[in-house]
């Protein structure tokens, strides 16, 4: 009897601890589960787009140069100011071209009056041999051959005379042209109507311009109405940048000069001069967008968005969903296959990303068959989806057990 009673109070004390640490252990449990933070699934548009850097230049530089030597005497256009064809940037000291032009026209003078004697010399001698003919005709014995012969070739010669002296007019008339040519360089206008973006010289400053043209501004046309902006795009991308422009879809880009600010444009060119640097062959892309307000100016760095396709009202999901990986502890045991497969592909997609090659990116385009993870009774479940475009933010889901609302796991939340 006594036994019997030890027997059952023994019995009632493991039931009342099952019973008690039970509650514990669980409430223990409940406590280590990790807490995963989610992003549901939603339906919205995803943009394809390609991102690139480049610099803003003018559409055209026209430099303008010194084709005379001397020092500036005058200096009319500054840094951004605004000319038109014609007007007068600059001037170098003119006073030695016009001393050359003065004795240029003298010379023109001189050789002109030679000109005019010698057609006097050769009047004078037309008239001696018309009198020696017609003596000779009308009495051939009166003045002999030799005479007549010494009178022809002296017309003869003042008529070779002439044409010297016709080149000696022409040659000063040259020399002449040149001097003044020369006096007009010394004016600098300028060439295009734009807007002054480099000055190069001061007032007082001697240009030399017996070796090569010197600098002396830059000026930009038409920089009110078109700015380019050159990008260097890595060849891997090169032929959706082409498809992209021949399905004329927009580029837009920001430059840190307007945070904020959106700007647009359109691919110009596709240029053929590949560049290789480290290995990497970039190709560049020139794009072209309005500049009315001047707020494009040349040096810039704009931050370029190439849009390559787009899709509305898709299902999307979160691109920190399918770039999670959970610990293994996390995950149901039916799923850690698909779990090792998953971290075996982590590793060739970073090991690609650092040595692209011809295999790498096919297996990249095969690779559609993606998965995310959904939390199922404290575990994580995986789910396949085959994707899409893919945004900086989201990628389209093309297939897969994922419905609009659906909660997917992107994190472990940290409560420590």
């Amino acid at each position: 009897m006594r036994l019997l009673i030890t027997l059952v109070v023994l019995a009632g004390l493991v039931a009342g601890g099952v019973a008690f640490y039970k509650p514990l252990l669980e409430s223990i449990e409940a406590a280590n589960r990790p807490t995963f933070r989610t992003q549901t699934a939603e339906r919205g548009p995803v943009t394809e787009v390609i991102n690139a850097t480049g610099t803003i230049e003018p559409v055209e530089s026209v430099h303008v140069g010194a084709f005379v030597s001397g020092t500036i005497v005058t200096l009319e256009a500054d840094f951004n100011d605004e000319v038109e064809a014609g007007d007068l940037l600059a001037e170098i000291d003119p006073r030695l071209y016009q001393s050359n032009v003065a004795r240029d026209e003298a010379a023109l003078a001189a050789r002109k009056a030679e000109l005019q004697r010698a057609e006097a010399m050769l009047e004078h001698a037309k008239k001696d041999e018309e009198r020696a003919k017609t003596t000779k005709a009308r009495s051939p014995t009166s003045i002999p051959d030799a005479e007549i012969d010494e009178v022809t070739f002296s017309r003869m010669a003042k008529e070779a005379e002439i044409e010297v002296a016709e080149a000696a007019v022409r040659q000063a008339e040259a020399n002449l042209g040149n001097s003044k040519a020369n006096l007009d360089y010394t004016r600098i206008v300028a060439p295009v109507s734009g807007i002054v973006i480099d000055r190069k010289i001061d007032r007082g400053q001697t240009v030399a311009a017996q070796f090569q043209t010197p600098e002396l501004f830059v000026i930009a046309p038409d920089m009110r109405e078109r700015v380019r902006i050159f990008a260097a795009v890595d060849e891997a991308d090169i032929g959706r940048i082409r498809t992209s422009r021949e399905s004329g879809r927009p580029v837009r880009f920001t430059v840190d000069a307007y945070p904020g600010e959106m700007f647009s444009g359109e691919i110009e060119q596709v240029r053929l001069n590949s560049d290789t640097l480290q290995n990497v062959v970039t190709y560049p892309v020139v794009l072209s967008a309005a500049n009315s307000e001047l707020k494009l100016l040349p040096g810039m760095t704009a931050d370029i968005s190439f849009e390559i396709d787009t899709r509305t009202d898709v299902l999307r999901v979160p691109n920190a969903a399918l770039r999670f990986f959970p610990k293994r502890e996390h995950v149901r045991e039916e799923d850690l296959p698909i779990l090792d497969g998953e971290e075996v592909l982590a590793d060739l997609r970073s090991s690609s990303a650092v040595q692209p090659d011809a295999e790498s990116r096919a297996e990249a385009e095969e690779d559609r068959r993606r998965h995310v993870w959904v939390e199922e009774n404290g575990l994580l479940k995986a789910v396949a989806v085959e994707t899409g475009l893919s945004d900086y933010r989201t990628t389209e889901v093309i297939a897969g057990d994922i419905d609009e609302g659906l909660a997917l796991v992107v994190g472990v939340r940290d409560d420590s």
